[in-house]
């Protein structure tokens, strides 16, 4: 480790860290407003606001069980230093960036992790892997979408058989009026489990460093800087990722769109309670997919819906393979 890592380069790395959180909010600021605004309950510019509010306070709702994963459940904390965290970033700011100018709504969650693996690996091997937390991600991988899908599924059953006797116009409204609440349980999960990862990197920077003592924690300001700057890229939006995921899987009505939000809100409360970093991307397509299956099934755009699963199963591998090749360019010019 760099022992003797000077202040400049430290505060240097926690600014790419805090970048990288706000890349995030950007890039995944569709998860929280895709719905809401697809369905026109709020305009794009009050969405995105409403969006980062609740990205914002949801550090005093949850724990911080998901940034411990980060900090010490991916990879090895021995392992780490400046080098490894600079590669691990440079690795998921870079694979964030080209999913987003492709408006591919990959995951933020495992470029990072998938950036963690791949400089752990270019320093120390194979080795370097926390294996028991990283088959529990990439379990989730798999499980988010899939418990988003068949929550929304069984909600929207639940939904319209309490509706049958509602007019279309009053059920409308209705969900209109409840996909407030809706969207903001989501943004609250999404702040909850997304800005936890980036406190996960800075803290078991500090850790490395010596900064922390003896005790691995998450410092309150760490936890505060992260919220701020995730909040702030949500503010910024992400339209072109908005528009795949609100407007090109299915069409969606506000029944359904409450039906996705809360479906994924439920996922990602339970994923951040028991300190899983999962996919906010995964775990609301998986959602969407389901309102759009529980009408018809034809009524999904599969081909859109099979382009973003491929995204998703290249993300980590792509990222870590960006992520070491950076730790060993800077080995070579050290």
């Amino acid at each position: 480790m760099d022992a003797t890592l000077g202040l400049p380069i430290l505060t240097i790395l926690i600014a790419v860290a805090l970048l990288f959180d706000f890349l995030n909010g950007l890039h995944d600021a569709a998860n929280s407003i895709a719905t809401i605004v697809s369905t026109r309950v709020l305009r794009p510019q009050y969405a995105v606001f409403w969006a980062a509010f609740f990205n914002f306070v949801a550090f005093a709702v949850f724990g911080l069980h998901v940034a411990n994963t980060i900090g010490t459940g991916i990879i090895d904390p021995a392992v780490v230093d400046a080098t490894v965290i600079f590669a691990a970033l440079v690795g998921a700011i870079v694979w964030n960036v080209i999913t987003w100018a492709l408006g591919i709504p990959s995951s933020s969650s495992h470029a990072l992790i998938g950036g963690l693996v791949g400089a752990g690996m270019a320093k120390a091997g194979i080795s370097a892997a926390v294996w028991s937390g990283l088959t529990k991600t990439l379990l989730a991988i798999v499980l988010s979408p899939l418990v988003g899908f068949l929550l929304a599924l069984v909600l929207v059953a639940i939904v319209s058989w309490l509706s049958v006797r509602s007019t279309p116009f009053a059920v409308d409204r209705a969900f209109r009026i409840l996909q407030f609440a809706s969207a903001s349980l989501y943004s609250l999960g999404h702040g909850g489990n997304d800005a936890q990862k980036t406190m996960g990197i800075i803290a078991v920077l500090l850790y490395s460093q010596g900064h922390l003592g003896d005790t691995f924690e998450i410092p309150f300001w760490v936890v505060l800087a992260c919220q701020s700057a995730m909040a702030l890229g949500t503010l910024m939006g992400g339209w072109r990722i908005v528009r795949t995921m609100g407007l090109r899987i299915t069409k969606l009505t506000p029944m359904q769109g409450f039906c996705a939000e809360t479906g994924g809100a439920a996922t990602l409360f339970i994923a951040t309670y028991l300190g899983v970093p999962v996919s906010t991307t995964h775990t609301i397509t998986g959602a969407i997919v389901g309102v759009g299956a529980a009408r018809r099934l034809s009524a999904v755009r599969w081909n859109v819906a099979s382009s973003i699963v491929y995204a998703w199963v290249i993300t980590i591998p792509a990222s870590a393979a960006v992520a070491a090749a950076t730790y060993w360019i800077v080995q070579v010019l050290k």
